[in-house]
């Protein structure tokens, strides 16, 4: 199954993902149906369930949770490459920015761009990357910002190809 791997299976290791690199991830499509779900689950305000109190406010028709838009910028995350990825997590995120409202309807996609990488120097066989995401919608409007570390297993040696030893993404 995706996602699962063994110690060595990974498609993608820290070492894949250089400085000025860029991934892509996405199309989603926002359903109704899961707006209204995840609205009354975690976010229940007026404007994410009804069309009437949206109506009245500053969106001006049912607008999908900026958490939720989170949520489902992390699915397309996971489909198009961290589940074939040598992760071990995030330690957080920051700067997240909602630009645009989503509404259900809306066909969500956008990028990964890593602008740092480097090893740490407290857990060997350990990378870190900072990735900034932007996730834009159908009319190419960005709908949301964010950064973070994402922490990575090294590839083990025994797995380096002789092309693989060009300068690491730090460098």
């Amino acid at each position: 199954m995706r996602g699962e791997h063994g110690p060595d299976d990974f498609a993608h290791w820290w070492e894949d993902f250089a400085v000025g690199s860029v991934r892509h991830y996405g199309p989603y499509e926002v359903k109704r149906e899961d707006t209204l779900e995840f609205a009354m689950a975690f976010d229940p305000q007026p404007f994410h369930l009804d069309e009437t109190a949206a109506e009245r406010s500053l969106f001006k028709k049912l607008s999908a949770s900026g958490w939720h838009t989170c949520a489902m910028t992390m699915r397309m995350l996971c489909d198009a490459y961290l589940l074939d990825t040598a992760s071990l997590g995030a330690p957080g995120v920051e700067n997240i920015k909602w630009h645009v409202p989503v509404h259900p309807g809306d066909v969500l996609s956008g990028t990964t761009t890593i602008d740092n990488a480097r090893v740490m120097n407290s857990r060997p066989g350990v990378g870190l990357v900072h990735n900034r995401y932007e996730t834009r919608n159908q009319h190419d409007a960005v709908v949301m910002t964010m950064e973070g570390w994402g922490m990575l297993r090294l590839r083990p040696p025994h797995l380096k190809a002789p092309w693989r030893d060009a300068p690491s993404p730090s460098t």
